[in-house]
C-alpha cells in the first residue's frame, strides 16, 4: 500500500496539466497609466459694481433716471457712494428703493420741506440743514449707514483740515446733511468735534471711494455742467458755478483713474436751483444710459473676462 501511494504521488502530469500556463503569486502587476486629475469647475464670480454719484444740487434728479435705466437693463449696484446731491439719492437707493420708487419719491419731494432758514443773527449759513437731515431719516426709517442693504459711503469735507472723509457708519441723515452743506448756503455740520461741509470740494464725483470700498467696476455719474454752458442767473447758480470751476481738475483726474464708465446726462439748460426741472433731469439720466449702453455692455464684458481670468490664475 505504501508503495502504491508513493507511485501515485510521483505520477507524471496529464496533458491538460502540462499545457496549463505557469502562474506565480509574486508576478508584478501590469503597469497602468495614471488617472488624469479632474479640474475643479470654474466659478465665475459676478462683478461687484460700484455707483459713484456726483454733486450738483437740483441737477441730482438725473441720478434717479440713471438708476432707473441701469436697473431696466439688469444692472444693480452693490456699492453706492455719493457726494452732495448724489449722497441724497445714493442713500435712498442703498436703502433698497428701486428706480421707480425713487422716481415717485422725487416727484413728491417738496423743496420747502428741506429748507429751514436761519435767523439773521446766525451767520454761518442761510439754511440750517436740519430739515434735510430729518427728511432723509424719515424716508429711511432712521436706519444707519451700516444697516443699509447696499454698501453705502457718503463723502464730506473737514472744514478745519480740508481733508475728505468717507462716512461708512452712523446717522445717515446727518452724513447726507454734511455732504450737502454748501458753504455759505448751509451751516457746517458738527460731528465728533469737527465741522463738515460739502463733499464736492474734495470729491465732485467720488469714483475713488467706490473703488476703495471694493468695486470691481465703477460707474460714475457726473451731473456738473460745463462752466461755459451753465446758467448763472442767481446767487446760488454763481456759487455752484464756482464749485464746478474749482473741481474740474480734481474730477478729471479722479474719473480717468478710477471710473470704468462716466455717464454725463445732458443738463446744459438746467440750473443748480431749478427744482421745477426734475422731470427733465430724470429723463436726461435715462437717455444718457440708453446712448451709452453699447459701450457699457462691452466694458462690463471685458471686466468680467478679466475677473474670471484672475480667479483662474489665483486657483492655480
Amino acid at each position: 500500500m505504501a508503495a502504491v501511494l508513493a507511485g501515485c504521488a510521483s505520477a507524471p502530469p496529464s496533458d491538460s496539466q502540462a499545457n496549463a500556463p505557469v502562474t506565480s503569486s509574486t508576478q508584478p502587476p501590469v503597469a497602468q497609466a495614471p488617472a488624469m486629475p479632474v479640474p475643479p469647475p470654474k466659478v465665475v464670480r459676478p462683478l461687484k459694481i460700484g455707483l459713484a454719484l456726483g454733486g450738483g444740487a437740483a441737477r441730482g434728479f438725473a441720478h434717479v433716471g440713471v438708476i432707473k435705466a441701469l436697473e431696466a437693463r439688469g444692472i444693480h449696484a452693490d456699492i453706492v457712494v455719493g457726494t452732495s446731491a448724489g449722497s441724497v439719492v445714493g442713500a435712498m437707493y442703498a436703502s433698497g428703493l428701486n428706480g421707480f420708487q425713487l422716481n415717485r419719491l422725487a416727484s413728491t419731494m417738496d423743496e420747502a420741506s428741506i429748507s429751514d432758514w436761519t435767523m439773521p443773527f446766525r451767520s454761518r449759513g442761510m439754511l440750517r440743514g436740519e430739515a434735510l437731515q430729518s427728511y432723509v431719516n424719515k424716508v429711511l426709517k432712521d436706519r444707519t449707514i451700516e444697516q443699509m442693504p447696499r454698501q453705502l459711503g457718503i463723502v464730506a469735507t473737514d472744514l478745519q483740515s480740508g481733508a475728505p472723509i468717507l462716512f461708512r457708519r452712523g446717522n445717515t441723515g446727518q452724513a447726507v446733511r454734511a455732504s450737502s452743506s454748501v458753504p455759505g448756503v448751509f451751516e457746517p455740520v458738527h460731528i465728533g468735534g469737527r465741522d463738515y461741509v460739502d463733499g464736492g470740494l474734495v470729491a465732485p464725483v467720488p469714483a475713488e471711494y467706490a473703488r476703495q470700498m471694493g468695486a470691481d467696476f465703477v460707474i460714475a455719474v457726473d451731473i456738473s455742467a460745463n462752466p461755459t454752458a451753465q446758467a448763472t442767473q442767481g446767487q446760488f447758480d454763481i456759487l455752484m458755478q464756482t464749485f464746478t470751476i474749482m473741481g474740474q481738475s480734481i474730477k478729471q483726474y479722479e474719473l480717468e483713474k478710477n471710473a470704468d464708465i462716466v455717464i454725463r446726462p445732458s443738463l446744459a439748460k438746467m440750473g443748480a436751483s431749478d427744482f421745477q426741472g426734475r422731470n427733465r433731469a430724470i429723463l436726461a439720466g435715462e437717455e444718457a444710459v440708453a446712448g451709452m449702453w453699447p459701450e457699457i455692455q462691452r466694458k462690463l464684458a471685458d471686466a468680467q473676462t478679466g475677473t474670471t481670468r484672475g480667479a483662474t490664475q489665483a486657483a492655480r
